[in-house]
């Protein structure tokens, strides 16, 4: 494959553009226009162009993108001009911005300005910033030939990062860059408006009787300490922070606190709109994802926005304004998204891949045994808390069993899981989620050995040294971080010891959120990052495997979601099952369970 680099400039102003629109309104927006594409192809030098629609969609075919691997930073934007614009799908997609997301984390910015200085490759101009209100013909000659060298430039830097990047970049995550910006430029998945209208009708309606029903005065939700109480008494575990002038934990209350904006994708609508009420924010989540649905819908068919790389763990996250990641399961807003005429969907979910990741990763060889032979393990956990037999263990029972299965895995005290099962709407004592703790503890030590193995693996980080982590030859660690199966590493950026504000010392590293936010690591905590990057591996390849023979459309946590014709829909979900219950070659006695479903809509799977 020839590689060949594009980099597109735009016309935008202070009210059109990607800073007040999202990346699929603004380019499928009337408005928009090129102002001009710079093309690179291998090494040569890169070519200029601007024109009109017709003449630059004639210059772009002469370039094979049909045997291409198409490179541009942030080519989410670059390859969906090329789509949608020009008809144009290269056969392969490289993208520098997505690179940088898992190679740096936190060391430095992902932008191409801040990452040509960071890897010392050249200058990126300013030239854009003069183009501001321009439209092409508003453009002398002498301006748009510095526009153009200045975008040929851009394409220099992003060749020269890109073979910067892409030795320690692994080939199978290359592929996952791939399919995951095509889910967004090459969209397939449609919207049923009149579902939508619907949808929107009845949550606009539920908001104005919950706002009625809050009967709370504007003065109470404004008190940190009333809005606490009033959290609470939803099940809600309220969010704190250091506060910059005492140092101390206090309320995380501000609309800069991402855990507090967190909450207006509560599971429960009322805390909805107390959340919402108390951030003056008009409009519930629900509601304004649902318009922007209706209004996608006017545009064309369904990009699926998703941020390869966006936590931590290297999973994907929601953007655009469109988080598929925190879709309610049961939302009708699944139901208003379709396939194709003649298509249907098949969405298969990895059963309980971190609690058996966990259990693989710490040798815990009963649990493994248990997952691997299908038993019901809430079940067994249930016995063990309420000591009957399986046989005689209730639904209610068994639902304390899984979440102690699912919530205690990684630490978890028996306040907070007092308070977690209070969300589920399970109340229970201080003694008796104590007691819950500890048969889990008593029921699974190597799990519990596993979490001191992540605290001295925090120390060695810190100090330059390797550690022993879980099972032998699955991670490294070293003064980079946790070296993973797939050849990325776990970053943990300027790891340090802090005193807390219980005068304890503690470790912290940074973690880019609006900025550095400290963010404490310890053992328990070390090892849930670990068995959620590793399922995300886990899921990664089971997602490529799936692509040789179906199109992923939406990959949503433990989740792949594809398209087949219906004809051959058992075939093809029979194919998916197997595809997410083959193990890694990394991991061959990782147990691994999964359940699917097909339907003529993502609701219906």
């Amino acid at each position: 494959m020839k590689l060949i680099t594009v980099d597109f400039e735009t016309y935008y102003d202070p009210a059109f553009s990607l800073s007040k629109m999202t990346t699929e309104e603004y380019i499928r927006d009337p408005q928009f226009e090129v102002i001009g594409v710079a093309v690179k192809v291998g090494t040569a030098d890169a070519q200029w162009f601007s024109g009109t629609k017709k003449k630059t969609s004639e210059w772009l075919d002469q370039f094979d993108w049909d045997d291409a691997l198409a490179l541009a930073h942030n080519a989410v934007f670059d390859m969906s001009i090329l789509n949608w614009h020009f008809d144009i799908r290269p056969k392969r997609i490289a993208d520098t911005l997505s690179m940088a997301r898992a190679l740096h984390g936190n060391e430095t910015g992902v932008s191409l300005k801040a990452l040509a200085e960071f890897y010392g490759i050249g200058e990126k101009g300013n030239e854009v910033v003069a183009a501001m209100g321009k439209g092409r013909l508003d453009f002398t000659a002498e301006e748009l030939a510095r526009y153009g060298a200045y975008c040929c430039n851009d394409c220099d830097l992003t060749l020269k990062l890109f073979e910067c990047m892409a030795a320690k970049f692994p080939v199978l995550e290359q592929r996952l860059v791939d399919l995951t910006i095509r889910m967004f430029t090459e969209p397939l998945l449609h919207l049923d408006k009149t579902i939508l209208k619907d949808h929107l009708i009845h949550v606009q309606a539920t908001k104005a009787e919950l706002m009625s029903k809050l009967n709370y005065e504007k003065a109470d939700l404004m008190s940190n300490p009333k809005l606490a109480s009033l959290l609470e008494f939803h099940g809600v575990e309220v969010p704190t922070k250091e506060s910059p002038a005492t140092g101390k934990q206090t309320y995380a209350f501000a609309k800069s606190d991402e855990a507090f904006k967190e909450l207006l994708e509560h599971e429960n609508p009322m805390v909805q709109a107390i959340v919402a009420a108390r951030l003056g924010v008009k409009s519930t989540l629900e509601e304004t994802r649902t318009q922007r649905f209706i209004d996608i819908a006017d545009r064309g068919t369904l990009p699926i926005p998703l941020r390869y790389y966006a936590a931590h763990t290297g999973r994907w996250g929601g953007d655009d304004k469109v988080n598929m990641q925190n879709l309610p399961r049961k939302s009708p807003l699944k139901g208003a998204i379709r396939p194709p005429v003649g298509y249907m969907m098949v969405d298969c979910d990895s059963s309980q891949i971190e609690a058996r990741t966990l259990a693989w990763l710490a040798g815990q060889d009963d649990l493994v045994d248990a997952f691997d032979r299908g038993e019901d393990v809430y079940k067994l956990m249930a016995s063990r808390i309420y000591n009957r037999s399986t046989k005689d263990i209730t639904d209610e029972e068994r639902f304390v069993g899984k979440t102690t299965i699912l919530g205690a895995g990684y630490g978890m005290g028996h306040l907070k899981f007092q308070a977690q099962l209070k969300t589920f709407g399970v109340v229970m004592s201080a003694s008796q989620t104590q007691y819950i703790i500890n048969t889990y503890r008593e029921t699974y030590p190597k799990i519990v050995a596993l979490w001191s193995e992540g605290a001295n693996a925090v120390t060695a980080m810190l100090r330059g040294q390797t550690s022993p982590l879980g099972k032998e030859g699955v991670v490294t660690v070293n003064a980079l971080g946790i070296r993973l199966p797939n050849g990325l590493y776990l970053k943990y950026s300027n790891l340090r010891a802090e005193t807390g504000a219980n005068g304890k010392l503690e470790f912290v590293y940074d973690q880019r959120k609006g900025g550095n936010i400290p963010n404490r690591i310890y053992g328990g905590k070390l090892i849930e990052n670990v068995c959620q990057a590793l399922a995300r591996i886990v899921i990664g390849e089971q997602m490529l495997l799936v692509a040789k023979r179906y199109r992923p459309v939406i990959t949503v946590h433990d989740a792949i979601a594809v398209i087949a014709p219906k004809e051959e829909i058992g075939a093809a979900q029979a194919y998916v099952e197997q595809c997410m219950q083959t193990r890694p070659s990394w991991a061959p006695d990782l147990p691994l369970a999964c359940e699917a479903g097909n339907g003529f809509s993502y609701g219906e799977c």
